[in-house]
């Protein structure tokens, strides 16, 4: 028996709504997913940030320590400690928050961690209580304590501003930026009139936080009018949400020691005497800069 109009339109309107649910059904289940995934690399973050303030406290509880305690050997003992868990520090700000099979030993070594403090703190504690029972100097204990906190006070505020500091721990730093004007022998010319190129070195000082890999560096040569030399008005790169204009780039490979660079800059244009300037960025960072006095 053949259908008629009106019940072919029902089918289809009836195949259409399935899918259109299906389809939202299955929309729902991807967004529910892509938010799981969000929710649990953000927890991973947190946790790892919290993760850092109990190694953080560690730290600082053998900092305090160590200045009331006269024992020598507990001492020595304390500063081993110590450096362990700075250790551990440094391990975890470069460990990603996502590696959690990492955090987890992190964590488990911070478990470690508080039972020795534990059994140091009870050491401690016992050793003040016998110098309570013998009455020894109480004076000067007194003073220890005092001077103690005023300790704690200045390194909590000394890790305050470091905190500060820890959003740009990453940052490159280029020290002895230097700029100079050599001739075609390469020898070093105060006259432009006898310059061929601008030779400009720099170090990339070691930073064991920053990510290795490759780096594009460029130079910004500054002329006495305020203009920048450049061999191409597309020569360009993104600093502070705008494009600037460059004179030289160089990529080289950085792996977290020191680092020496080196770029040029072809002198083929009449140049004005006065003074230079040398601006080095990377990784969106304005990272050095030097002068450079000319003569025509």
């Amino acid at each position: 028996m053949k259908l008629d109009f009106k019940d072919r339109t029902a089918q289809l309107i009836a195949i259409i709504v399935v899918m259109a649910l299906a389809l939202g059904i299955t929309a729902y289940f991807v967004f529910s997913k892509d938010k799981q995934i969000t929710e649990m690399q953000e927890q991973y973050t947190i946790d790892k940030a919290e993760l850092e303030d109990e190694y953080e406290s560690i730290s600082m509880q053998y900092e305090g320590f160590k200045f009331s305690v006269e024992n020598d050997s507990l001492l020595y003992k304390l500063e081993n400690e110590q450096a362990k868990v700075q250790r551990l520090m440094e391990e975890l700000k470069v460990t990603k928050a996502t590696d959690q099979a990492e955090i987890r030993r992190l964590k488990d070594e911070l478990g470690t961690l508080r039972k020795i403090l534990k059994s140091y703190i009870q050491q401690i504690d016992s050793l003040h209580r016998l110098n309570e029972e013998l009455k020894a100097d109480n004076v000067q204990i007194s003073k220890r304590m005092k001077e103690t906190t005023r300790t704690l006070n200045v390194v909590s505020e000394e890790k305050k501003q470091l905190t500060e500091k820890v959003s740009l721990a990453a940052k490159l730093v280029a020290t002895n930026v230097s700029i100079k004007a050599v001739d075609a022998r390469g020898r070093t010319q105060k006259r432009l009139r006898k310059s061929e190129q601008f030779l400009i070195s720099f170090t990339i000082s070691r930073n064991i936080t920053a990510e290795p890999g490759e780096r594009t560096i460029y130079a910004r040569i500054m002329q006495p009018d305020g203009s920048v030399l450049t061999k191409n008005p597309n020569y360009r790169f993104p600093f502070e949400n705008k494009e600037i204009a460059y004179s030289s780039m160089r990529i080289t490979e950085y792996g977290g020691e020191e680092t020496g660079v080196a770029l040029y800059y072809d002198i083929d244009e009449f140049l004005m005497p006065g003074t230079y300037k040398v601006d080095i960025f990377a990784d969106g960072s304005h990272i050095g800069s030097s002068t450079l006095q000319m003569e025509d």
